[in-house]
């Protein structure tokens, strides 16, 4: 499987990803790429070893995020700036992959802006949670460029950098929509472990093959948490030009190349412009 534009890759940070056979496949995608890398099980598996709680919240509107404070900086930098994007940078070199990895931080790659608190209810009484989170407000999109046109496969994680170069977490599926509203990708693809968008998740044969944008936009008004943010930063790509989304699994070999032959959900424009 080829390809000659910009491929932008989400890769989920779920356990059964297969980041070894995301990494081999890398190789048979020609043209650009960019690799956004989570790392949430190796997250929770230090926390479990070092005897931190990752903490969950909800806010009144319903998005469900995980509370960043000192701790989980911390952790976010051993997880996912460390052991999982090294070990995908090594895998992606053995396969040939000219991989460079890097996070939010380096060369002022992803400027976030901080959260100005999370509102939420605690025992009944509405209060605002203050903690180091943000969103990415934009991209140092000449370093990408250099990067990629000098043959270079960056594997970005988190963490971001606030207003005054801190670390930030942020959501990665934010950071999807920002590069490809920066870079205009010719291909976005997301690896979860899942064939794709599910009607019902305890029913394996209820993917949802195709979905037009609006359809998209509609599944945001049905579902809660951290299903809802995502889907809101999925209707983001779309409003940013986007005209192709897959969502599908990166749990087998080939997951890229799979994808981008319309394995999963395939999300489009119909009809252009969304």
């Amino acid at each position: 499987m080829t390809n000659t534009g910009l491929t932008i890759i989400k890769v989920g940070g779920g356990a059964a990803i297969n980041l070894q056979g995301v990494a081999e496949d890398l190789a048979q995608i020609d043209g650009p790429k960019i690799v956004v890398l989570g790392a949430n099980a190796v997250r929770n598996q230090l926390a479990r070893e070092l005897g931190r709680e990752v903490r969950t919240v909800t806010s009144l509107s319903g998005h469900t995020s995980v509370f960043s404070d000192e701790h989980m900086i911390d952790l976010i930098f051993m997880s996912y700036a460390g052991l999982q994007n090294k070990k995908m940078v090594s895998w992606c070199r053995q396969a040939g992959v000219n991989a460079v990895g890097l996070t939010g931080l380096d060369g002022g790659l992803i400027q976030g802006r901080r959260n100005r608190g999370i509102k939420t209810r605690v025992d009944g009484k509405k209060m605002v949670l203050r903690d180091h989170s943000g969103k990415p407000v934009s991209v140092n999109d000449q370093l990408l460029r250099t990067l990629l046109k000098d043959g270079y496969t960056p594997v970005l994680s988190i963490p971001i950098a606030d207003e005054d170069g801190r670390p930030l977490n942020s959501e990665n599926d934010d950071i999807v929509a920002l590069l490809h509203q920066s870079l205009q990708a010719q291909n976005v693809v997301q690896l979860i472990e899942a064939p794709g968008l599910m009607g019902d998740m305890d029913d394996p044969g209820s993917l949802v093959s195709r979905l037009s944008a609006e359809e998209l936009r509609q599944w945001e008004t049905r579902v809660e948490g951290r299903m809802r943010r995502k889907l809101t930063a999925l209707n983001r790509l779309f409003e940013n030009g986007a005209t192709r989304l897959v969502i599908a699994d990166g749990r087998g070999p080939q997951p890229i190349s799979h994808a981008l032959a319309g394995e999963g959900t395939v999300i489009e424009c119909q009809p252009q412009p969304c």
